[in-house]
């Protein structure tokens, strides 16, 4: 057998699909290519990223984008090798495509939705989001999935199509900071003044809570059993928040303590009539 006939060798054919020897070695070629082009594009966008020509989370997109469309070309291209035409496969599939359209809908709007989070960049890698009374930390957004690490270390997986649909809040976007309140309400005959150097200082204190901004606090209102103050602060350690919360709690009712102020609870008069006997 000569290199000719080698090359020529059918190993498979189905009607207009042939393969022969060298298509085989063609479709291995390209496949080899496809994946050296994304272990560069990998390689390109770590070394951007280290220089600080770009940040993590674009880097993650524009690599994730990168290697989809290099994977369909090189698929495209090998079905073109192998002798299956494009144009006339879809001709013929129009009813498996109709039948898979409807049955994955769901998963093309994912898919949809993943290229949308990807360019415009709403949420991104090491954002803090909420969704459904959920917070949690991105660390992975594909085009079909994002997945979230809860405050317990659990890990979500969100459709992509509920945060671009049903929205989200995003802790972190465009700033590093995001203010917080804590409120208590004080007996009424406190001095207000006092209360409100006292939860001052408490905010102050505490080492998570960020000086620029100040803490602030307000006298919120008077209440049915309670003078109402509420604390205004700012921080940057968003996954840790309800603990510097309950930290903020123990500090003022500590300091409340020692200044001899009353936190108020509800209270409720009951008056009794008595009528003579019958």
């Amino acid at each position: 057998m000569t290199l000719n006939d080698l090359q020529n060798l059918v190993l498979f054919e189905s009607g207009i699909v042939r393969l022969t020897m060298f298509t085989m070695i063609k479709v291995i070629v390209v496949l080899l290519i496809a994946r050296i082009l994304n272990r560069t594009f990998t390689r390109i966008f770590n070394k951007a990223i280290k220089s600080n020509r770009i940040n993590r989370s674009s880097a993650f997109a524009l690599k994730k984008i990168a290697q989809y469309f290099v994977w369909v070309i090189a698929l495209l291209y090998i079905m073109d090798v192998i002798g299956a035409p494009i144009t006339v496969l879809l001709a013929s599939s129009t009813a498996l495509f109709v039948g898979l359209g409807l049955g994955m809908q769901e998963t093309f709007k994912d898919f949809v939705s993943g290229i949308i989070l990807l360019t415009e960049r709403t949420v991104t890698v090491g954002d803090i989001i909420e969704s459904d009374g959920l917070v949690g930390k991105v660390s992975e957004i594909s085009l079909r999935t994002t997945k979230v690490w809860t405050r317990d270390q659990i890990s979500v997986i969100i459709p992509n199509s509920k945060l671009t649909n049903q929205g989200f809040i995003n802790w972190t976007h465009q700033k590093t900071s995001t203010r917080f309140n804590v409120d208590v309400g004080v007996k009424y005959g406190s001095e207000t003044r006092e209360v409100e150097r006292l939860l001052s200082d408490c905010m102050n204190q505490h080492k998570l809570v960020s000086k620029n901004p100040k803490p602030s606090v307000q006298f919120r209102d008077f209440g049915d059993s309670s003078l109402v103050f509420r604390c205004h602060f700012y921080s940057t350690e968003l996954f840790k928040i309800e603990f510097i919360k309950s930290d903020l709690r123990h500090a003022i009712n500590e300091a409340f303590n020692k200044a001899d102020i009353t936190i108020a609870f509800p209270q409720l008069d009951v008056w009794i009539k008595q009528t003579g006997e019958q």
